[in-house]
């Protein structure tokens, strides 16, 4: 997916500007000038180049500058795809058309993106269910979850833990078939299948895999035709035990797909990426300015963990903008110079600030409850599901460490508030009535 944020789309000409600034007008018109930006995606930059002198002469004179700029390489080396110039009109056609479907398919073959892997995911409370429910798939493939269904926001991790348990299943179960693609993917596939009278080849291709990712299966919504092809296959696959994962931006009971699907999907494990805490989004801020060479202080991280909070995405997209002006302007990192930069990506305070005793209020009237019970020991259902409920929307709610949020509940620990945000999310994905119930106690939250 080519990258959109403004900080990312300017990561090339911010480079061209500090170079500009640091050697001669010779040199830049002879050398750089001549670099065409092609494409820039989230994990790459591809380039135009005249020839292979210039290519080397980038990378000899310019490496270390380039790592500051633009996407990296899982061994911290720029991630650049060169394109010769008397080469692009072989190449580009090649990677617009798409390849026909054959019968077998070279195992491994399929593209995974090389920085997304379990060990360079950064695990906090909000995701560690879900990351040890994608270990125990990629561990096990078709004897775990099956199928497993990871769903959550944009930017909190999905696509990283997909790509995560198909490195692994490639390293440790080499003899597998994996194919890796997105339903825009798969759409298009049927699309040219159709059209070329080779549909009975494609089904014998997936039906034959042993584990099929699928990515952002929300954009099978009112694709009737496309969505029973899909059923058919997933049918398929199941059946025969084999893996299947799939990813959303919600969970499958909130989707626009028929009762049948919906169902097949939940056979499994549903499991959702939340927002990530303040430590987890430090946490984060600090592993990726650690691996632009970035100095990032506690305290820096902390005040941007602060005002950025909706998604790992942008966290990225901070340090990288952050790198970038510190570097240019040879300034250091201090909370100056991130409110400068960074300004414009904060994200205000909510109008009223929400806390586990307004939630607990909200939560007693719509369950007609005492706060002093949900807060108390007392374990009878009456009591006990609503509490798990105000649990549930603290911890999605508030930006607080798990342990902070649970002690205000009465003083339980972290396991028992971490058992029953999942013991609800899993409900949600079902019970109609309980979201009607927390979105009425969302809404007096904010009356």
């Amino acid at each position: 997916m080519t990258i959109t944020s403004q900080s990312q789309q300017d990561a090339w000409t911010l480079f061209l500007e500090y170079v500009g600034e640091r050697c001669s007008s010779t040199e830049f018109t002879n050398w750089i000038e001549p670099i065409r930006k092609v494409a820039l995606h989230e994990d790459r930059v591809v380039l135009e180049v005249p020839n292979i002198f210039v290519q080397e002469y980038l990378l000899d004179n310019y490496k270390e500058d380039l790592t500051s700029f633009l996407p990296l390489t899982a061994q911290g080396e720029p991630s650049i795809e060169f394109l010769i110039a008397e080469q692009i009109r072989q190449v580009l056609p090649v990677e617009e058309k798409k390849v026909p479907f054959v019968d077998e398919m070279p195992q491994g073959s399929f593209s995974l993106n090389p920085l997304y892997r379990f060990d360079t995911f950064i695990e906090g409370p909000s995701n560690q269910f879900v990351k040890s429910a994608a270990l125990g798939v990629a561990a096990r493939p078709g004897k775990s979850y099956n199928p497993l269904f990871i769903h959550g926001g944009v930017g909190l991790g999905k696509t990283h833990l997909l790509h995560a348990i198909g490195h692994h299943l490639r390293e440790h179960h080499p003899r597998l078939r994996i194919y890796c693609i997105t339903t825009e993917g798969f759409i298009n596939d049927l699309v040219d299948n159709l059209r070329n009278k080779t549909l009975d080849k494609m089904k014998r291709f997936y039906r034959s895999l042993d584990v099929l990712l699928v990515d952002d299966i929300q954009f099978l919504q009112n694709r009737l035709n496309f969505e029973e092809e899909f059923s058919n296959t997933f049918e398929a696959l199941i059946h025969q035990n084999k893996q299947i994962i799939i990813t959303s931006d919600k969970p499958p009971g909130q989707l626009n797909l028929s009762e049948r699907l919906i169902a097949r999907m939940e056979w499994g494990l549903v499991a959702n990426v939340g927002i990530p805490d303040l430590e987890t989004r430090v946490a984060i801020l600090q592993y990726k300015a650690e691996q632009r060479g970035l100095r990032l202080s506690q305290k820096v991280a902390f005040f941007i963990a602060e005002h950025i909070y909706h998604n790992v995405r942008q966290l990225e997209g901070a340090v990288n903008r952050l790198n970038a002006y510190c570097k240019i302007r040879n300034l250091d990192v201090t909370e100056e110079t991130v409110e400068t930069s960074l300004g414009e990506l904060f994200q205000g305070p909510t109008c009223k600030k929400i806390s586990v005793e307004s939630i607990l209020r909200s939560v007693s009237l719509i369950f007609n409850v005492k706060i002093s019970d949900l807060t108390g020991g007392t374990r009878a259902k009456g009591v006990a599901f609503p509490r798990q409920v105000a649990m549930y929307m603290a911890k999605e709610l508030i930006n607080d460490s798990v342990m902070k949020i649970a002690a205000a509940f009465g003083g339980k620990t972290h396991s028992t508030l971490l058992h029953a945000w999942k013991k609800i999310s899993g409900q949600l994905a079902k019970d109609e009535l309980l979201r009607k119930q927390i979105d009425m106690a969302k809404r007096s939250l904010e009356a």
